[in-house]
């Protein structure tokens, strides 16, 4: 078995300890090879069966008994091109692994809205003469509903977290997956409106595909609530920036936390950065301390499973998206 490893944003290095685990799930037949990005992986393809990192349609041209790929990043739409879609490599990643940080984030996002800190911190020195001001646009959440929009992984930590802030938590998903302790049902997608109108938070668990591109536009917003903020940690693509900010100007919305935008990197003159009432990350929601060993720990786990034949975890469905 030859297994390829590209570094990346989320695994920057590969240490020897890394490659002593994977040539004992592997076993003594293995071969791994290193390089530090794909343009440097076209030359060694052709006997590649395995690859840990990314796949570009240059790699998959020169691939010849490629038949598993696990991504190193939570999205799965810069994989999905149409070549390795049709193609029978399975794609697995770190799917359902990742709530944990994204919901921190999410509730980080929330917090500077609510609290009004990203407006104190920006005023600095100047904060104290507005403070009566900040603290009669304080809220609580406690009693507020959050709306989620993709109930996987993601979506459930985000429920679980609001919990614990007093929040009575509502979700749609297009499957029909379990509740949880924090969801007692789960609506089906065409309950979305319903979900836009109640929700005094409405947060994404989404990942990007055909179907949930630009989903949150001017008609979701129109159904909101004039009070409610919306925060996106997952996909830029999911949201029409612009009719976010003259929902924000216009007063169909209240704010938006923002941890991803629709281009990246953002411009520095784009009006998200200067739209009141929007607070931005530069798409660092995703990292943890957890992160890359929870990731390779699967990896790992999955080499054994791919060699017993057995189905591996955090599968991506490719005609899906997720």
């Amino acid at each position: 078995m030859h297994i390829l490893i590209i570094p990346g944003v989320t695994m920057p290095t590969v240490d020897e300890s890394l490659l002593s685990r994977i040539r004992e799930a592997a076993g003594a037949d293995v071969r791994i090879s290193v390089v530090k990005s794909a343009a440097a992986a076209i030359d060694v393809m052709e006997d590649v069966e395995v690859i840990l990192g990314v796949i570009t349609p240059a790699m998959l041209a020169r691939a010849r008994k490629l038949c598993w790929v696990h991504a190193i990043t939570s999205g799965a739409d810069s994989y999905l091109f149409p070549e390795m879609v049709a193609s029978e490599v399975m794609l697995t990643g770190d799917k359902g692994l990742v709530g944990t940080h994204l919901a921190d984030h999410t509730f980080a996002l929330l917090l500077a809205l609510t609290r009004r800190l990203a407006r104190a911190v920006q005023d600095a020195p100047h904060s104290w003469k507005n403070r009566v001001a900040y603290r009669a646009e304080e809220f609580e959440l406690e009693g507020c509903t959050m709306g989620i929009v993709g109930f996987g992984g993601t979506g459930r930590q985000i429920a679980r977290r609001a919990k614990a802030f007093g929040m009575r938590c509502i979700a749609v998903d297009c499957d029909p997956v379990p509740p949880s302790d924090e969801v007692p049902e789960v609506w089906g997608s065409e309950r979305l409106d319903e979900l836009l109108r109640t929700s005094d938070v409405v947060t994404s668990g989404l990942p990007l595909t055909g179907k949930t591109r630009n989903l949150f536009g001017a008609r979701a917003f129109s159904l909101m609530k004039p009070t409610a903020l919306f925060v996106n940690v997952t996909r830029g693509e999911i949201m029409d920036s612009d009719a976010l900010i003259a929902a924000i100007k216009k007063g169909q919305i209240a704010g938006a936390g923002l941890d991803v935008a629709p281009q990246e990197p953002l411009p520095p003159g784009h009006p998200l950065w200067t739209t009141p009432n929007i607070v931005m990350t530069p798409h660092t929601a995703g990292a943890s301390q957890f992160r890359i060993s929870r990731n390779l720990d699967r990896f790992c786990r999955n080499i054994a499973r791919y060699r017993a034949s057995e189905p591996l975890e955090g599968q991506i469905n490719k005609a899906r998206g997720f």
